[in-house]
């Protein structure tokens, strides 16, 4: 039941990732003001494709490692993810103007990697009886 709802969890994030990811290249300025840091664009949305590109492709690995039920791989994406959001974090938290509040996706998406991560990883493998 727990590696269920793990993996159920695990595809809503990485659908939320995708989601992310492309808002970085469809409205770029919104995504980065939701992201917790003001960029001076001047026309190069360079930043917003590479955010982008990498929130898409992490999601998609998520969303595959789900759908093809690896349960360890997908433990170990989470786990090792977690580097991202922790990166991410400390860059809102970096800058003057941000606060505890804008970092807060960033350390709720750090709790569900680093926790769902440890779930599916201590998760007995699931054996079919015929």
């Amino acid at each position: 039941m727990t590696t269920k709802i793990s993996y159920t969890i695990a595809f809503v994030l990485g659908l939320g990732m995708i989601f992310l990811g492309a808002r970085f290249f469809f409205a770029p300025e919104t995504a980065t003001a939701a992201f917790g840091i003001h960029f001076n664009h001047h026309g190069d949305y360079s930043f917003d494709y590479i955010k982008g590109i990498r929130d898409i492709f992490s999601g998609l690995i998520i969303c595959i490692f789900v759908l093809l039920k690896e349960r360890r791989a997908l433990g170990i994406t989470l786990l090792a993810g977690t580097m991202i959001p922790i990166n991410d974090m400390l860059i809102v938290l970096s800058k003057s103007y941000t606060s505890v509040l804008q970092a807060l996706p960033h350390i709720i998406a750090i709790l569900i990697c680093a926790g769902f991560g440890m779930v599916l990883l201590t998760a007995k493998a699931q054996t079919k009886s015929i």
